[in-house]
């Protein structure tokens, strides 16, 4: 340690504080956080490139400073879906210092990881007040059943008016319009249905036709295009 020597020559002023960090949420408990061991919860956030044509949305479940269970859903670039299979190895088993400082692939990805460092370093989780915190696992419950991402893909021109591709239910198949042309319903069919039905076997247009739902005034509609073709 090196001192400069105004300081060398300075008198002894005793600390009087020291009544440590302040404590923060975790899992039920309020702790002080002094060592990277001592954060534990399960959090989310989200992070965008440097020219923002992708952003990543992540979930991180950390124990005892380790992330144990990570959930990485990309969104706007081809690339970074590759980053993600490689971020979602790299990141399980490391600190939530370690995987700050590790090149995640993809730079949405890193933002991410940035944002969800403060949340839990701060005791900002969602299982700040959750005793025993959630259990390894609960990542993928965000997903729900057929495990995809939450989708919303929308399209529209003026000359044109709206196109709806994608929604929480699944892809759109069909738009049901009015006798106005205005969108009263659409037409949905869950992927991860389908392809689990297929998996197990099922005849492929059996399992389109299980797979496939209405929302909205569908059936009273006076017409009904195909959004990504009309």
């Amino acid at each position: 340690m090196i001192y400069s020597h105004e300081v060398q020559h300075m008198c002894v002023v005793k600390r009087c504080p020291d009544h440590g960090a302040a404590p923060i949420p975790q899992e039920g408990k309020w702790v002080q956080a002094k060592e990277i061991a001592d954060i534990s919860g399960l959090t989310h956030g989200v992070g965008w490139c440097a020219p923002q044509q992708g952003a990543c949305k992540l979930t991180l479940n950390v124990k005892n400073g380790i992330i144990e269970e990570a959930l990485i859903e990309v969104l706007g670039c081809s690339g970074m879906t590759h980053s993600a299979a490689m971020a979602a190895e790299i990141i399980t088993g490391k600190t939530i210092l370690e995987a700050l400082n590790t090149d995640l692939v993809c730079d949405a990805i890193n933002v991410a990881m940035r944002e969800l460092f403060l949340q839990i370093a701060y005791g900002r989780t969602q299982s700040s007040f959750s005793e025993g915190g959630l259990p390894i696992g609960a990542g993928l419950e965000d997903l729900g059943k057929g495990l995809r991402s939450q989708l919303g893909t929308m399209y529209g021109t003026k000359v044109k008016g709206v196109r709806y591709l994608e929604m929480a239910e699944g892809y759109c198949s069909r738009m049901a319009l009015d006798e106005q042309g205005e969108v009263i319903g659409y037409e949905f069919i869950h992927l991860g249905k389908f392809m689990d039905m297929v998996k197990k076997g099922e005849d492929a247009n059996a399992a389109l036709k299980k797979a496939t739902g209405t929302y909205g005034r569908f059936a009273d509609a006076k017409s009904y295009i195909d959004p990504r073709h009309q």
